[in-house]
C-alpha cells in the first residue's frame, strides 16, 4: 500500500520509490508517454505495431519507446514516473532558488531557500572539511561500556521507516522506529519498532553467494575507503570487522517475505517486554537516549529479529560496534561532506549497487534534500503555482466514479456470502479520498535551518521530524495528515485509516491529461486510482476492517476462495522471467499484483459507466477500449539497468513495469480488443483469468 503501500516503490526521492531523479531538461516527445493533450492522449508513435498485442502487450505499447529511450547516465532506471518527476523537479528547483532571495519576513520561505543553499555551497562544504561530523565521531570513541553503548543506539534511532503505507522498511540503523496508528486499537497511535543495521538493501546481500559475493566486496572496500578519508591508519581491518558485524546483523534478520506479512508483525509488546524477550541490549539506556522511556506500548514488527539483534549488542566486541558507528556516522553524513566523501558514496550506492554511471546533478540532489527536510513548505507553493481547482475537481469526480465502480463489484461477486459482503461494503462507504494536498500544513517554525551547515541541516531535520512523530504519542490520531508530500509523483492508500491519498504531482500527462480522453484517463490515473481502493482488499488490506483494525470479517469460506485467488496470480507472476533462471517472486508482489488486476478492471468498469450511454468514438484509428488499455500500459513503460532490476527482484514489493503491463490478461475486456487468440503468448483460457474482487 504507497499505497497500504505506494503505486511504485519509489517517488521523486523516495515512495509509487520512482527509479531515481535524473536530469531536468525536458524530454524529446518520442520520450514523453502521452502528449499534453490531443485527440488520442496517447504516444502512438511509442507503439511497436510489428508486435503482436497478444503475444507481448508491453512491447506493442511501448515498443518504440524501448528502442529510443537512453537512461540518463544519473538513472538506474527510467519511465513514465520519471518523466513526470523531472518536470516537477524543475518547479521545485524554482520555488527554492527564489526562496534563497527572500528576505526575514517569511521565515518559513527563507528556511526552504537556506537549506537548499547550504547543500549547494560546495565551496563552503570543501573548506569545512570533516569538521561538522568530528563531535560525533569522538561521541562514539568515547563509548566505554555496553550501557553507554545502548545509549548511542537508542541516540540513533529515526522515524525513518514506513511500513504500511509507503512499504519502507529499510533503515541502516540498528532499529527503526514508526509512529502511526495503532492496528489492534485504531483510537490511538503507536511506535513500531522494525529491525535494520544494514549497510546494503537485504540481508540476501550478505548471506548469498555469486553476485552478491561481488557486491560484498565492493561494499567493504567502499567502508575502509570512507574510514581512510576520515583520517583512520587502520581503515582496511576495521571494514573487514564492520561487514563481518554486519553479517551477523543479516543472519538475524526476518525476510522480505516474513516482512512484508502483516499478521507476523503484530506483535504488541509492553516496555518490559523488551528486556525479558529480547535480553542483551540495556533498553531502559536506550529508551532514554531515544526519547522512549515513558512509553509503555510498542508494536515489535519482526520480534525474532530483536531479539537477535539485542543479543548481538551484549555478545560482540564493543570495539565492534564503535567501528561499526563510526562508519555509519560517516555513510549518513558522505553526502554533505567534501567531494571526495560524495563521490565514494555514490560509486558504491549508485554505480556499484545499481549500476547508475554518474551522480545526478547537485542542484537536483539539493532539491532532493530540501523536499525530505521541509518538504511540506516547498509542496504548498508548489500547489499554489501548479495545481488547479479544474484537475482537483475532475480528478476528485474520477475517484467517486470509480469508487462507486468497486462498490458494484462487490455486489456483483457470486463467490462471497452477504456477511462478508456487508463488511467490504462498509468498507467502501466509509473510505476517504485526500486529493492534491493536506487540508492542514505542517509547521516548521521548531526547525532551525543554517545556510552554512549543510550536514547539521541534515541532522536537525531528522530529528525535528522523529520529535515530530514521537509528539503524536498520547495524543488522538489525526487522519488528516499526508505522509506524501505534494509534489510526490505516486499515491497511497492508508490502511489503519480506510483512507487514500493522491499528491498534486502525479496529476499530470501521461496519468491525467485535462486535453486526453477519458478512455486514456481511466486507464492511466483511474487505474492508479483503483489500484489504491483495491489495496484495501488485497492480501494485506483485507485483513483490516472499516475502522483500520486488524480484524478478520471475512467467513472462512468466502477468505478460502478469496486466498485461491491470490494464489493463482502468484503463480501467474511467479512465471516472468526477466533473466534466464530470474523470476518474479509472486508472492513477495502479490498484494500490488492483486491491486493491479483489481484497480484496472475497476477502472475499466467506471469507464464504461461513465458513458452514461453516449455514442463511442474510435479516434486515429484507436477504439475506446484501446485506448484505455493502451493508457495503461504506457503507464507503466519502463527501462531499468540489470543491478538495478536484479535488486527490485528482490526487494521491491511491486513487479517491474513491463510485468504490471500485463495484468490485462486477466480482464476478458481486453481479448476483443486486440483480436487475442488461442495459441499467443498471453492468452489466458477464461477459467485461467484471475478476477480479484
Amino acid at each position: 500500500m504507497a499505497l497500504h503501500r505506494s503505486i511504485t516503490a519509489l517517488a521523486i526521492a523516495a515512495a509509487l520509490s520512482l527509479p531515481g531523479c535524473g536530469d531536468n531538461t525536458p524530454a524529446p516527445p518520442d520520450t514523453v508517454p502521452g502528449p499534453q493533450g490531443g485527440s488520442v492522449g496517447f504516444d502512438a508513435a511509442g507503439m511497436d505495431r510489428g508486435v503482436a498485442a497478444g503475444d507481448n502487450f508491453f512491447d506493442y505499447a511501448n515498443g518504440g519507446w524501448v528502442q529510443r529511450t537512453e537512461i540518463p547516465a544519473d538513472r538506474s532506471s527510467f519511465g513514465s514516473f520519471n518523466v513526470i518527476a523531472e518536470q516537477t523537479l524543475a518547479a521545485t528547483r524554482t520555488i527554492m532558488e527564489e526562496a534563497g532571495k527572500a528576505g526575514d519576513g517569511d521565515s518559513e520561505v527563507r528556511k526552504i531557500g537556506d537549506y537548499y543553499a547550504a547543500y549547494m555551497d560546495e565551496a563552503g562544504i570543501e573548506a569545512r572539511g570533516t569538521v561538522p561530523v568530528q563531535a560525533q565521531l569522538q561521541a562514539i570513541a568515547g563509548i566505554a561500556d555496553t550501557q553507554a553503548l545502548a545509549r548511542a543506539l537508542g541516540g540513533t534511532l529515526r522515524a525513518d521507516v514506513d511500513l504500511l503505507n509507503a512499504t519502507d522498511f529499510y533503515t541502516p540503523h540498528l532499529f527503526g522506529l514508526w509512529v502511526s496508528v495503532d492496528l489492534l486499537q485504531p483510537d490511538r497511535n503507536a511506535p513500531y519498532l522494525v529491525q535494520g543495521g544494514l549497510g546494503m538493501p537485504d540481508r540476501d546481500f550478505y548471506l548469498e553467494g555469486g553476485r552478491m559475493a561481488e557486491l560484498r566486496k565492493a561494499y567493504e572496500g567502499y567502508v575502509a575507503r570512507l574510514l581512510e578519508l576520515s583520517g583512520d591508519a587502520d581503515a582496511a581491518a576495521k571494514a573487514a570487522r564492520i561487514v563481518a558485524l554486519e553479517t551477523k546483523i543479516a543472519r538475524a534478520h526476518a525476510t522480505q517475505e516474513e516482512t512484508n506479512d502483516v499478521e507476523k508483525g503484530a506483535n504488541p509488546w509492553k516496555q518490559a517486554d523488551l528486556a525479558a524477550k529480547a535480553p542483551g541490549m540495556d533498553w531502559a539506556a536506550f529508551l532514554d537516549a531515544a526519547g522512549l522511556s515513558a512509553q509503555q506500548d510498542f508494536i515489535v514488527w519482526q520480534p525474532e529479529a530483536v531479539a537477535g539483534l539485542s543479543k548481538l549488542v551484549a555478545g560482540e566486541p564493543l570495539d565492534a560496534w564503535k567501528d561499526y558507528l563510526a562508519f555509519h556516522a560517516l555513510d549518513e553524513a558522505a553526502p554533505y561532506l567534501p567531494k571526495a566523501f560524495a563521490d565514494a558514496h555514490f560509486a558504491f550506492h549508485g554505480t556499484a549497487m545499481s549500476g547508475t554511471p554518474q551522480q545526478s546533478e547537485r542542484w537536483k540532489r539539493a532539491v532532493s534534500e530540501t523536499n525530505t527536510a521541509i518538504g511540506e513548505a516547498v509542496g504548498k507553493i508548489y500547489v499554489e503555482r501548479h495545481f488547479d481547482a479544474a484537475t482537483k475537481a475532475r480528478a476528485d469526480e474520477m475517484a467517486r466514479n470509480i469508487i462507486a465502480a468497486f462498490a458494484k463489484r462487490i455486489e456483483a461477486l457470486e463467490w462471497m456470502s452477504p456477511e462478508t459482503k456487508a463488511h467490504a461494503q462498509a468498507k467502501v462507504a466509509g473510505l476517504k479520498v485526500g486529493m492534491g494536498y493536506p487540508d492542514k500544513w505542517r509547521d516548521y517554525s521548531a526547525l532551525e535551518v543554517k545556510r552554512d551547515d549543510a550536514l547539521g541541516n541534515a541532522q536537525r531535520a531528522a530529528l525535528f521530524e522523529y520529535r515530530r512523530n514521537l509528539a503524536k504519542l498520547g495524543q488522538p490520531v489525526d487522519h488528516g495528515e499526508w505522509a506524501m508530500l505534494p509534489q510526490t509523483v505516486n499515491a497511497m492508500n492508508v490502511p489503519l485509516e480506510n483512507r487514500l491519498v493522491f499528491p498534486a504531482a502525479i496529476l499530470q500527462a501521461p496519468f491525467f491529461d485535462g486535453a486526453a480522453d477519458d478512455a486514456v484517463n481511466y486507464g492511466a490515473i483511474g487505474a492508479v486510482i483503483g489500484h489504491e481502493i483495491s489495496h484495501g482488499f488485497d492480501n494485506a488490506g483485507a485483513l483490516f476492517d472499516a475502522t483500520g483494525k486488524l480484524h478478520n470479517w471475512w467467513t472462512a469460506g468466502d477468505l478460502e476462495q478469496f486466498n485461491a485467488a491470490g494464489d493463482a496470480l502468484a503463480v501467474q507472476f511467479s512465471r516472468y522471467e526477466p533473466f534466464p533462471g530470474v523470476h518474479v517472486n509472486g508472492r513477495l508482489t502479490l498484494g500490488e499484483n492483486i491491486a493491479d488486476v483489481a484497480g484496472l478492471a475497476t477502472a475499466y468498469d467506471a469507464y464504461r459507466l461513465s458513458l452514461q450511454g453516449t455514442q463511442e468514438q474510435t479516434l486515429e484509428g484507436f477504439t475506446p477500449d484501446q485506448r484505455f488499455f493502451l493508457g495503461f500500459a504506457q503507464a507503466w513503460r519502463s527501462k531499468a539497468r540489470e543491478q538495478a532490476l536484479r535488486n527490485a527482484l528482490l526487494t521491491n514489493v511491486h513487479a517491474p513495469g513491463q510485468f504490471r503491463a500485463l495484468t490485462v490478461r486477466n480482464l476478458d475486456a481486453w481479448y476483443p480488443a486486440f483480436d487475442v487468440e488461442p495459441g499467443q503468448a498471453l492468452y489466458l483460457a477464461p477459467e485461467e483469468r484471475v478476477k480479484v474482487w
